[in-house]
């Protein structure tokens, strides 16, 4: 079972109940332990009720596996940090365990028939050893080591994992080469020629080229008709740029031999000498075509034909793995390339390019280098011998904070060019800041052989990264061999849990390898054999990648490395889980493609095709290589009416103990990006779990198993936001309750109900964040789930980095994230804001920051798929959104500001309901038209028609009034007269209400002109009576005109609605007294003092009391005493109807020595502010700032009092 380390910053323990199933007893053991308590001990506990005398068991052989799945848990570690026991404390499910011997484990995925062969090797090495004088090297003694762990060969009474057999051979080969060349120095005879920077041998060659290490290939089937010249971009690339201008060759057209040609016959000169080039440096050609403006027989002969088009590309390393110079070959690949060598200058001839019309693939590309008669070589340079290293100390404070300003930026983007070339210029000087390391080699102006004495020293005084640290080098702008092989020795350090939750993005950084034989395709491959988890997730990954087009073939190549060493046991489960996904995808076609109410016979006999296979077979869930299905459970099949119309697949656990297990399979839409905002949550979730914050997110499994298709877990007992809010009507997004009732139905107990809310409110923070952070957006209430336990999750992430859903010109998603007042109204526990809204912002901002100190690791990890083919990752502009989004150059305190903004922003935004709105009217087709009983209008129960109520003849504005319950504001009577009715009826609304009914008006005519609204927007105060004057003229016009319009429009059942009579419409409601309040409530502030600056950030108020009951609108006014012009004035925000207020917000005292500040008094209070008299004081304090310590940062809560104020 994976490990999850959790910080336990409460410092209390926790403890957990475990039932444990025993061979031989009928009725599980259940005990309660400690999670901090080892494996092993709960182990002891449970053989407690099977031996009477443990002195004679020996307990490391016996393991508790978790019921359900093939995975155990790890003895050594303690219980609670294994993933499984985690995932039971969130849902509050019981643990339920399985106790075996080590003899009894399945072991059907282990190689077979590998011991006794690595015995041989580990035999055959050391008798090589003792007879070249008992030597035996430092690479040597690694590399036994590693052979030893991946076939669990035993080394002391321990076993472990890992290997490679193969880097026995190479370090042996070293080890009797230097004693051959000690003894036989005749035998070898090589020199150097320095200004080529070339090795020759007078030995002879045998040119032995493995098909791994030769290029890849990208091209585009085009018609020969269409295109009159074709002409070819040559350029030489290193670090993904151009190291010169590239060169073009001349325009020609085609002739016809046995097939047509395009022949060149050209010769085209680099101006650069063989010995500049690094090791790594490509020749890259792109072909291009010069469209025929006669053609008209072009499939896309429509389009304006300016610009030529390019046809196909294709690259190649000048220098093969072994570092020689490319000789010639001759590519039958689509778009292949075909290379030797010159000696000063890189020279090559291209000939012609033939098209094939009868298979694929369609064309090759025939270059040639002039023949030599001996090989050029690369040679290594040497790390420079004079590199010193210098204190940042030392240098002039310009120069000092100009570099530590370069050093503190998270990552490369937006370093510019001078920034890199000063950061080069102070290399010396970074050696403290280990994390600068990629930057200075990003800054390295240079790659060339005479530069990389330099960067090699540089690599080698350099204090190792950390493993996630190091990632970074392994992006497109390093391509040279010694860097990324010095970041794979460094990344070697992560674990295999770690390890599997980056793998996507080790395995797309194998597209910037210049040779396959590399020390990354090495590690990957080591770390998959030593590992079913990592195993398991490598192939599909790969699997995956298989139909990228311009890496297709070196992916290819990899998988089929991969399965030719992982054994024949975990090879033929993975074509049994290859097969199982064809299967699936089958299905799911053919219920796409059918409608109505076939569907349902199709996926029946789909699923039925599927059972077939389950009949000679158990296989393993591609999702997760612990869960074991035996079967389908058909009757439990279904599928979803969305428009992809996925598969919901039930099937049958293959452990007795186990539960059901519920998948969705999808096609018709790429889970790429899925995966990759799920493993971004899901390292979010574990850096706050690391930091002691457990958000309670539900982290659920997506994998894409091919083009367009893939599955996802399904989390039980959670349904869409839309499903629980059209519960209460059409509108129910418009209202407050649906949440909390939905949660109160499933928790009937307070004790329930409020966990429930609790899990709310976690989880709630931690998907603002986390969708804010990654700019999710086509946020709809379809979108976003709610577990009967109170977890809140997101799901389908189509849209991310910010790239909105558009509704016409306009943004969809206006709101920074989606916090509603139905969410509002279960994190306050009811209508008025109160202390548990304050946690909630707490949480955010704690978590906001906690992942801003990480900002590094995601800008990394997203950099490294920028080539993965997403559409809305794909290019440095994507990045730079999440890197804005973590605000990086702020503090912590300014960042909490900054996200108190944005929460104030999500709660007030309207246009995130009217988009719930807009949704559940989208979602009628699938479940007819509302029926009478379910409102339409916030503020109605219950919908009306013009049948129930009758015709309406005139309607009118005809005053208004002022009211003060709940707060002052003004309603407008309406008259309104009915056909049939002598009297006419008065219904009263607030302009709120009015433009609600012209909001939805809108969303249901969107064709049809309606009459302007008046403006909400006027200068000064709201409610007083000129406005509300102003307002009665332009409501009655807005009337008028709305009633003269289409029937359509008028006779709308939202129109009779909104003019029927409600229960309140018969109540007179009276005028509140106005009183003077008492004094009480705490309110938390931060105080520190930097840079001659003292900060007070007011945070929170809670429990403000007033003498009439209503509730406030308070805000916060700060004095530095004595201050007899009142010069130091501070204020806050105005914080509106309510007793708990959030404030967040900055008061800034600047030009204030530490001394003078010792000898103020801060004098804060609390008022109310109101508009028709003075604003009233709620309570205050008065603080002594000689009584803190100003050098660091002080948080704390103050009792409000009767103190006298300014």
């Amino acid at each position: 079972s994976p490990i999850m380390l959790q910080r336990n910053i409460s410092g209390e323990s926790a403890s957990i109940k475990v039932s444990i199933e025993i061979k031989g007893f009928q009725q599980p053991v259940t005990f309660t332990c400690d999670v901090s308590s080892p494996v092993e001990l709960i182990i002891m506990q449970a053989l407690c009720w099977v031996h009477d005398d443990l002195n004679e068991v020996d307990i490391g052989s016996y393991i508790l596996k978790v019921c359900g799945q093939e995975e155990v848990l790890q003895n050594k570690h303690c219980v609670g940090s294994h993933e499984y026991i985690q995932n039971c404390r969130k849902w509050d499910t019981e643990i339920k365990l399985q106790l075996l011997t080590h003899s009894v484990v399945c072991r059907d995925l282990a190689r077979t028939n590998q011991h006794k062969a690595v015995e041989h090797v580990i035999k055959t090495v050391r008798k090589i050893c003792f007879t070249l004088d008992g030597v035996e090297t430092p690479a040597i003694t690694e590399s036994v080591k590693k052979l030893r762990r991946v076939v669990n060969l035993p080394r002391t009474k321990n076993t472990e994992v890992n290997f490679h057999t193969l880097n026995c051979i190479p370090v042996v080969v070293v080890l009797c080469g230097f004693f051959f060349s000690f003894f036989f120095s005749f035998i070898c005879c090589t020199w150097n020629i320095p200004c080529l920077g070339i090795k020759v041998s007078n030995l002879s060659v045998v040119k032995f080229h493995p098909f791994l290490d030769l290029f890849f290939v990208y091209s585009t089937f085009f018609s020969l008709s269409s295109y009159e010249k074709y002409y070819l971009i040559c350029s030489l690339t290193h670090n993904g740029r151009d190291l010169f201008k590239p060169v073009q060759s001349k325009k020609v057209g085609t002739y016809k031999s046995f097939f047509y040609l395009i022949k060149w016959d050209e010769l085209i000169i680099f101006p650069i000498q063989i010995s500049q080039l690094p090791l790594e440096s490509v020749l890259c050609l792109t072909l291009f075509g010069i469209l025929n403006q006669s053609s008209g027989s072009s499939p896309d002969s429509n389009k304006q034909r300016k610009g030529p088009e390019i046809l196909g590309q294709v690259s190649l390393p000048l220098f093969d793995f072994r570092r020689v110079q490319v000789p010639k070959y001759l590519s039958l690949l689509e778009g292949g390339a075909f290379c030797t060598a010159f000696r000063n200058l890189v020279v090559f001839s291209i000939f012609f390019f033939p098209f094939f019309f009868f298979s694929l693939p369609p064309s090759s590309l025939q270059v040639d280098f002039p023949s030599l008669a001996f090989d050029i070589v690369y040679q290594i340079p040497q790390c420079a011998k004079t590199t010193v290293c210098h204190s940042i100390e030392t240098l002039e404070k310009t120069l000092r904070e100009r570099l530590l300003t370069i050093l503190s930026k998270d990552n490369t983007i937006g370093l510019s060019k001078e920034d890199k070339e000063f950061l080069w210029e102070k290399r010396h000087y970074c050696h403290s800041h280990t994390s600068s390391l990629p930057k200075l080699l990003a800054s390295a102006p240079h790659w060339d052989w005479a530069s990389l004495p330099e960067i090699y020293s540089l690599l080698q005084l350099w204090s190792p990264l950390s493993p996630l640290a190091a990632l970074e080098l392994l992006d497109s702008k390093f391509a040279d061999q010694e860097v990324r092989t010095t970041a794979v020795n460094w990344i070697e350090a992560l674990s295999d849990d770690e390890l599997t939750d980056f793998l996507p993005q080790f395995v797309q950084a194998l597209k910037y390898e210049t040779y396959l034989d590399s020390a990354l395709v090495r590690f990957i491959l080591a770390r998959a054999l030593g590992s079913i988890r990592i195993a398991h997730y490598l192939y599909w990954l790969l699997k995956d990648t298989l139909h990228d087009a311009k890496f297709g073939v070196r992916y290819e190549q990899i998988l089929g490395a991969f399965l030719s060493v992982c054994g024949k046991g975990l090879r033929e489960e993975l074509e049994k889980q290859t097969r199982l996904v064809q299967l699936f995808g089958m299905v799911a076609e053919k219920v796409k493609q059918t409608s109505g109410s076939a569907r349902q016979a199709v996926l029946q006999n789909g699923m039925e095709c599927v059972q077939s296979f389950f009949l000679k077979n158990k296989c393993r869930l591609p999702l997760n290589p612990s869960l074991v299905a035996k079967e389908l459970n058909i009757k439990a099949c279904s599928f979803f009416s969305s428009n992809a119309v996925p598969l919901k697949v039930a099937l049958i656990n293959a452990d007795p103990l186990g539960e059901e297990i519920n998948v969705m399979f999808k096609v018709g839409e790429d889970l790429r990006q899925d995966m990759l905002a799920l493993q971004m949550i899901k390292i979010m979730d574990k850096i706050w779990l690391q930091e002691g914050l457990d958000l309670r997110m539900v982290i659920f499994k997506c994998l894409s198993t091919g083009k367009d298709r893939g599955m996802v877990e399904l989390v039980p007992a959670s349904d869409t936001l839309r499903k629980i809010q059209v519960e209460y009507g059409v509108t129910g997004s418009f209202k407050d309750k649906p949440l909390a009732e939905w949660l109160r139905k499933y928790n009937p107990t307070e004790e329930e109900y409020e966990k429930a809310s609790e899990n709310f409110i976690y989880s709630c923070a931690g998907c603002c964040v986390a969708t804010y952070v990654l700019g999710i957006c086509d946020r709809h209430n379809d979108n976003i789930m709610l577990r009967n336990t109170g977890h809140m999750f997101h799901i389908d992430f189509g849209k991310f980095l910010g790239h909105a859903q558009m509704f016409g010109s306009f943004k969809r998603d206006r709101a920074p994230f989606v916090l509603t007042s139905d969410m509002a109204y279960v994190i306050n526990g009811g209508e008025k804001p109160t202390i548990r809204f304050q946690l909630f912002v707490d949480l955010c901002c704690q978590a906001y920051n906690l992942i801003r100190k990480h900002a590094n690791l995601f800008l990394n990890l997203l950099s490294l798929m920028l080539s993965s083919g997403l559409p809305e990752l794909s290019g440095v502009q994507d990045l730079k959104y999440v890197q804005d989004a973590l605000q990086p150059q702020t503090t912590d305190a300014e960042a909490t500001i900054f996200f108190t903004r944005l929460i104030e922003s999500s709660l007030g935004s309207v246009a995130t309901k009217f988009n719930f709105f807009i949704h559940n009217l989208a979602q009628l087709r699938f479940s007819g038209l509302p029926s009478n009983d379910e409102p339409i209008l916030s503020f109605s129960a219950k919908t009306y028609s013009l049948k129930q109520d009758g015709r309406i003849k005139q309607v009118s504005v005809f005053t208004y009034q002022k009211r003060y319950n709940p707060d002052k504001h003004y309603v407008y009577v309406v008259r309104v007269l009915r056909e049939g009715q002598v009297e006419p009826t008065f219904v009263f609304r607030t302009f709120d209400e009015f433009q609600e009914l012209h909001n939805k008006l809108g969303i249901l005519f969107p064709l049809w002109k309606l009459p302007g609204f008046p403006n909400k927007m006027v200068l000064g105060r709201t409610h007083i009576k000129d406005v509300a004057a102003k307002r009665k003229v332009d409501l009655n016009s807005y009337i008028q005109s709305l009633m003269n319009s289409t029937s359509e429009v008028t006779e709308c059942d939202l129109v009779y609605t909104f003019f029927h009579p409600l229960l309140r419409d018969d109540k007179v409601e009276g005028i509140d007294g106005i009183a003077r309040p008492t004094v009480g409530g705490e309110v938390k502030l931060s105080i520190s003092y930097r840079n001659s600056t003292l900060f007070i950030m007011v945070m929170h108020i809670k429990d403000l009391v007033t003498e009439d009951g209503a509730d406030p609108n308070p805000y916060v006014k700060t004095y530095l005493l004595p201050d007899t012009h009142k010069t130091s004035k501070r204020k806050t925000k105005i914080s509106r109807k309510t007793r708990n207020p959030t404030f967040n917000e900055m008061l800034v005292y600047s030009g204030y020595s530490m001394e003078t500040l010792k000898q103020r008094e801060l004098q804060l209070s609390v008022l109310s502010a109101e508009s028709l008299r003075e604003n009233f004081f709620l309570g205050g304090i008065t603080l002594s700032l000689k009584d803190f310590n100003l050098s660091k940062e002080t948080v704390n809560w103050y009792q409000l009092t009767a103190v006298p104020y300014l």
